[in-house]
Formats: structure tokens, C-alpha cells, sequence
């Protein structure tokens, strides 16, 4: 395969396998939507699976959640029960990583994000999500920060505890080990 970002035809069958066995196990997440519609769009993208496949290898377990009707487009979310573990341990930009004096981490969520062709979660986008079902439970995501927070050097996670979603803020050059980050998107 020429492009790096393109899976085999088996990695694409078993991908979908895959997405359409979440779809069935967890109808709550995306009430009215039709999985032969969603396949038809996914076979129709070879590098948005690729995309799902990076969401899927990190521990994503991504989902459908929604349908945009302006564009055609299904949105899927990483809904794994706490944030990704291949994801976790990075600070939430290049910016913030570059700055760490010592023990820097290897990556970054925003520059992960990217590699793979998603978005991460806005907040808007993390108490939707919450919504579906108790998420982040243990650990906590990166969220996209507001470029004015981002400025003046903090950027900003949430998690679920005591039934409520919390946003805070750290400094982006901060990684814990229970800290990732959830992407979405849209195919």
C-alpha cells in the first residue's frame, strides 16, 4: 500500500465488524440512526477509517453519537469507559510539551489528535457525551482549550465524579498518567 494512511481490505472488514458490534450493543448512543446508512458512508471513506482504526488501536472504542443533517455526516466519539489508555501521559500541545524542562513526555493530545485525523472534544461537545453514559469515571480528558486560557499558558480537562462533569484547568506542559484525551469524527 502506497498510502500509510489506508487499512487493507481485511483491516477494513474487521473494523467494521467491529464499529457495527458497538453500534448494536449500545443503541442509547445513537437513537433513529441506521447502520446500513453509516457502513455505506464508511465504505465510501477510506481515510476517515483509517482515522477510526487510530481511534479504535488507542483504546477509543469510538462510536456513533450523532447525525449531522446539514452535511450528511455521522459524528462518531471515542466512548470508552475512561480516556483512552494509548492515549494518556501527554501534555495537551507541542507548546506545552517543548516547554517541560525535564521528564517531557513523548507526545502531545493536540498534535495526536491531528496525526490521526480527529478533533478533540470541546466542552460543549465532553457534556454531551457524558450524556450517553458515565465517562471518565477515574481518569480525566483533555479538552479543546479556548485560545485565551491557551495564551496565558492553561489549558483545560474534564471528568465525571459525584454525578457531575467537572472542567478544570492545569498548565499544558502538565501529564499524569489517568489524563488523555478523546477525539472525534465525522464521516
Amino acid at each position: 500500500m502506497g498510502n500509510k494512511k489506508e487499512l487493507s481490505p481485511e483491516q477494513r472488514e474487521e473494523l467494521i465488524r467491529e464499529l457495527k458490534a458497538r453500534f448494536a450493543k449500545n443503541t442509547n448512543r445513537h437513537k433513529g440512526l441506521e447502520w446500513a446508512k453509516i457502513q455505506a458512508k464508511l465504505e465510501a471513506s477510506v481515510e476517515k477509517l483509517w482515522s477510526l482504526s487510530e481511534m479504535e488501536r488507542t483504546g477509543g472504542e469510538p462510536d456513533v453519537v450523532g447525525h449531522n443533517k446539514q452535511t450528511g455526516e455521522y459524528i462518531f466519539y471515542d466512548c470508552s469507559a475512561e480516556s483512552p489508555k494509548g492515549r494518556r501521559s501527554v501534555c495537551y500541545d507541542r507548546e506545552g510539551q517543548e516547554s517541560r524542562k525535564e521528564n517531557k513526555p513523548e507526545n502531545n493530545a493536540v498534535d495526536m489528535a491531528a496525526a490521526m485525523g480527529i478533533e478533540l472534544l470541546t466542552e460543549e461537545q465532553y457534556r454531551e457525551l457524558q450524556k450517553l453514559g458515565n465517562f471518565d469515571m477515574k481518569t480525566s480528558s483533555w479538552i479543546k482549550t479556548p485560545s485565551e486560557i491557551r495564551k496565558l499558558g492553561g489549558a483545560l480537562f474534564a471528568d465525571f465524579r459525584y454525578g457531575n462533569v467537572f472542567v478544570y484547568h492545569n498548565s499544558a506542559p502538565s501529564y499524569y498518567a489517568a489524563r488523555g484525551f478523546r477525539g472525534l469524527l465525522s464521516v
